[in-house]
């Protein structure tokens, strides 16, 4: 951004912005306006249809006035007819302020000492008088270089957010008659019926006003409402020049404006006092235009490398206290019931495995069973799963689902299988680019991560963030088949999740200060192995013949890393993706971080060896019992490496479902055995079983052992 643009880039910036969302899903004006640059431009504007408007009148095609003639006509055009005078309007009137953010600073600093509030009132009651003049307050005075006759330019953008919060710093010291005028101009700056497009000013104003910190009181949500709803009703243009001044914030303030629009919402839903708040049937739109609101610095957040907050800072904890499900339903649905549930209703008598999605399926056999019952099923998936494996006597309860998963993911996921590799730099698994002959199998893959969010096991796979990324591109699956899946946009860093070698020598290419063409000796080709054979690959048309330079690297970077995460590996993707979209397809999903949707496949890092302590379940044993005692001592005190390997031990994740260690089901069984024996587990149950240690220093050998160990235990 350039020192004289401040907060506002040009026309052209605007268009190479991504759009946020689109206009018709949110209900947004569309329109791009073209506000003149700067006050060159209006005159010149302005000179315009004032010769177009004479020579409609007089028929006459009139020359272009230069700058005496214009002078002379404005000097006798009282002498004029009426009819002459009125295409000319006067000159608009932009006030000029100069004041700094250290000047206002020394201003306040007098006041707090002498009680003389004078020109600090001055300055706040007409500051916020009116969006010209808030403008006015953020802009420098300078002169041009030919004339003495001053003219607008816009602040330095440190300068501008320094003056920003060196006056909303100081607001809430200052009497309250001030403040309470600050709030009543900004009244009527809001209920000012506005015609036409925004202006990049008025889009100034409204950045400069939602920072106001007067709005984290109840008794200004009114006027934060209306802001609110302002805001959000803008066209998806204005929208980006705000998400881009957002991101500009600093992660101090950006917090700030996050957290009063998150009070916002809870005390609109939950207000201590309703009488303080207008009836919620005359104030509906109040959360929808803050939501809209956090859309936007939710876009920037996500937009900015690194975020300027975690994406956890936008979670509600308020919302737990509302009915989820209900409300989805009501959403989703708009009340209507199923037919299942039309029968119930009815006292019909319903076939209960109509309740259930039923694998049938031979050990032996395990993938090429699975990849039939699946395909046969499809319109099924999104049913309860149960797994009967064929020849084997047992009801499942739960835990056959469990280790059907847990075999199928063994067995897809070896490398020797050859769909996925395994890349140990970043312990994490990828596509095969030369596997497209499997493409069901990756479809398999897909439609088993789906089940397994549907029906909340968590899986023990390991794709770097970048896959999640690709999963939601598109969120919504498309109609049209042809419409490409899974092109995200990547760079460096989604490279460095997957491959951080490669990753590190283009970032070296990338800053080399040397002759990139005679050191490098690079085309725009790139080069892969594939089963033995060296394959080579055009990054462009004709690219093994376009030297990389240091003018293009940038463009071979970014080929290169949208080959690798992309193109080299779309038919294996489009599998994956339609096969995880057709259990999951669902208008909450696109509401997900790629984030979110890991966890919900996989389950969270985040361990809590003492809440799990205090939801295990006993069989055998007591709490009070020595042994349990012992090892509840020795696990707690475990290192967190070892506390991960004692989950996946138990559960064959090291990973906690969504919802936390509540939702594990952990069970300390006792096993009647010597002591001599190691701790075993069942991990289809998420069950240990423990010989009746005696003391606190053999468990912990003992336990140390078998959960280190275990790779390779139980099921192969």
């Amino acid at each position: 951004m350039n020192e004289d643009s401040g907060l506002v880039e040009n026309d052209r910036s605007r268009e190479k912005l991504p759009p946020i969302y689109t206009s018709s899903s949110m209900g947004f004006g569309q329109g791009l306006k073209k506000p003149y640059p700067c006050l060159s431009g209006f005159t010149a504007s302005m000179n315009q249809r004032r010769a177009n408007t004479l020579c409609s009148r007089f028929g006459t095609e009139l020359p272009p006035l230069c700058t005496d003639v214009r002078q002379k006509q404005r000097l006798s055009i009282d002498t004029l007819p009426q009819e002459v005078k009125a295409p000319f309007p006067s000159d608009p009137v932009i006030p000029i302020r100069t004041k700094t953010a250290r000047q206002f600073q020394e201003d306040m600093d007098r006041a707090l000492v002498s009680g003389d509030w004078r020109l600090v009132r001055e300055f706040y009651l007409t500051t916020f008088e009116s969006f010209l003049e808030i403008n006015a307050a953020f802009k420098v005075n300078q002169l041009t270089k030919r004339g003495q006759c001053p003219i607008q330019h816009y602040r330095g953008l440190r300068d501008q957010f320094q003056i920003i919060n060196t006056v909303f710093d100081a607001l809430p010291q200052t009497p309250s008659d001030i403040q309470k005028c600050v709030l009543k101009g900004i009244i009527n700056s809001l209920l000012r019926e506005w015609k036409g497009p925004r202006t990049k000013d008025d889009l100034r104003a409204y950045f400069i006003l939602v920072q106001n910190p007067q709005y984290s009181h109840t008794s200004t949500y009114v006027i934060y409402a209306h802001l609110l709803r302002q805001i959000a009703s803008l066209s998806e243009a204005d929208h980006h020049f705000l998400l881009h001044w957002f991101k500009k914030l600093s992660p101090r303030r950006f917090k700030q404006l996050l957290e009063r629009l998150l009070q916002f919402v809870s005390t609109r839903l939950f207000p201590a006092t309703p009488d303080d708040l207008p009836p919620i049937s005359k104030c509906s739109w109040w959360i929808p235009s803050a939501t809209r609101v956090l859309a936007l610095l939710n876009a920037a957040n996500s937009l900015s490398t690194p975020p300027i907050v975690a994406y956890t800072d936008f979670y509600n904890i308020a919302l737990d206290h509302i009915d989820i499900m209900a409300e989805y339903r009501i959403w989703q649905c708009n009340g209507n019931s199923s037919n299942l549930v039309d029968k119930v209703s009815r006292r019909q008598r319903v076939d209960m495995n109509l309740l259930f999605l039923n694998i049938r399926v031979r050990r032996t056999q395990l993938l090429a069973d699975s990849l039939d019952e699946l395909s046969r099923k499809r319109a099924e998936l999104k049913k309860k799963l149960r797994v009967t494996f064929v020849g084997e006597a047992g009801l499942d309860m739960g835990g056959l689902t469990k280790e059907w998963f847990l075999l199928l993911v063994r067995q897809i996921f070896h490398t020797d299988y050859g769909m996925f590799t395994y890349l140990k730099d970043s312990y994490c698994h990828w596509f095969s680019s030369w596997k497209s002959d499997s493409l069901s199998e990756f479809q398999l893959v897909g439609t088993l991560m789906g089940l397994a969010v549907y029906n909340s096991i968590a899986l023990d796979i390991h794709f770097p963030p970048c896959c999640y990324k690709k999963l939601l591109t598109p969120p919504v699956v498309p109609c049209d088949q042809n419409t490409p899946v899974g092109m995200a946009t990547l760079g460096l860093d989604d490279l460095q999740q997957v491959m951080p070698d490669l990753a590190h020598g283009l970032n070296e290419l990338l800053s080399y200060e040397g002759n990139v063409e005679e050191d490098f000796y690079l085309t725009f080709q790139i080069f892969q192995e594939e089963m033995g054979v060296v394959k080579s690959y055009n990054l462009k048309p004709g690219g093994d013949k376009i030297p990389v330079t240091k003018l293009n690297r940038k463009e071979y970077v970014q080929l290169y890393v949208d080959f690798l995460l992309n193109k080299s590996i779309y038919k294996q993707f489009a599998a994956f993706y339609y096969g995880f979209h057709g259990v999951c397809a669902s208008d909450a999903l696109m509401l997900l971080r790629p984030e979110e949707v890991e966890v919900l496949v996989c389950g969270s890092l985040d361990l809590d060896m003492a809440a799990l302590q205090k939801e295990v379940q006993y069989e055998g044993y007591t709490r009070t019992d020595t042994t349990i005692r012992c090892f509840w001592e020795v696990v707690l005190a475990f290192p967190l490496e070892l506390q991960r390997r004692l989950l996946h031990f138990a559960t064959g994740s090291d990973r906690v479902p969504v919802g936390g260690m509540a939702h594990l089901n952990f069970k300390i069984s006792k096993i009647d055995v010597s002591t001599d024996w190691l701790p075993i587990s069942h991990t289809c149950f998420n069950q240990i079983c423990l010989p009746p240690y005696k003391g606190r220093k053999e468990l912990k050998h003992k336990l140390t052992i078998a959960i280190s160990n275990a790779e390779g235990f139980g099921l192969e």
